[in-house]
């Protein structure tokens, strides 16, 4: 379902994505309201779905996973529900994503280093064939949703 976000929403929105703690205050002066005001928006917001839930972001490498990852799986015959229920229990999965395409699963993985990962594979392949990525560098991650482009139909 599409709803309509005014430009005060939107710029709410672009606040609490760059910083979820910023404070009702804060995002008051910034895109003129009163902290009430942007309090129930926000709560609007919240209760229409459009905002999901706050998280902290956490460094993997601080926390002891030396290696981020991209696993893709392409799922045996038959093996693909089994996986799907399976996969909610694996500590090391980020993310994961089922997909068009040659592959049926795209995941985002942390490990603890190389051996971790060769680990990790033994459990999927009884699935299907995986191919790995390891991660380098993040070049965009958790880039904010701006306002959408609104479009106009030819003649």
């Amino acid at each position: 379902m599409n709803v309509r976000i005014d430009e005060l929403n939107w710029g709410i929105l672009q606040c609490l994505q760059a910083n979820s703690r910023e404070s009702f205050a804060s995002i008051g002066r910034k895109v003129g309201l009163t902290p009430p005001a942007v309090a129930e928006r926000v709560k609007k917001m919240e209760d229409m779905g459009i905002l999901e839930g706050y998280k902290a972001k956490i460094s993997h490498h601080r926390v002891g996973y030396q290696l981020k990852a991209i696993i893709t799986l392409r799922a045996f015959m038959g093996k693909l529900k089994p996986f799907l229920e399976m996969v909610r229990s694996l500590e090391e999965v980020l993310n994961c994503y089922r997909v068009t395409g040659n592959e049926n699963i795209i995941m985002e993985v942390v490990l603890r280093d190389q051996f971790h990962l060769e680990k990790f594979i033994d459990k999927l392949i009884q699935y299907g064939e995986t191919r790995t990525h390891i991660i380098l560098s993040e070049v965009v991650s958790y880039a904010p949703i701006k306002k959408r482009i609104q479009t106009t139909s030819l003649p």
